[in-house]
């Protein structure tokens, strides 16, 4: 008999859109608090701005450079999106059966 895993609880999963920018309507605080990892393409991403694991979209942050409006320049990749906690295990990345 094997242990059954416990199914997930909206607590355990992160939103299926979520960007650090406080203007955005996709702005979620507690949950960036908490701390977000994203693994995109099967590799972890640390400059993740927005992400939509829907759309299969992340948008990047481009270095150091800033737009005339003072924001980070970002550029926006499709593929394949896994977010996850940081107080959990991280989740394997590979192609799902």
């Amino acid at each position: 008999m094997s242990p059954e895993t416990p199914p997930e609880t909206p607590l355990d999963t992160p939103p299926d859109r979520l960007a650090a920018d406080p203007k955005s309507p996709f702005h979620d605080a507690k949950a960036l608090e908490r701390g977000v990892g994203i693994i995109f393409k099967g590799v972890e991403r640390t400059n993740v701005d927005e992400y939509c694991v829907s759309e299969g979209w992340v948008r990047l942050i481009m270095g150091k450079q800033v737009g005339r409006n003072g924001l980070p320049l970002t550029m926006k990749l499709q593929g394949e999106v896994i977010p996850y906690f940081r107080d959990l295990p991280r989740p394997e990345a590979g192609p799902k059966t």
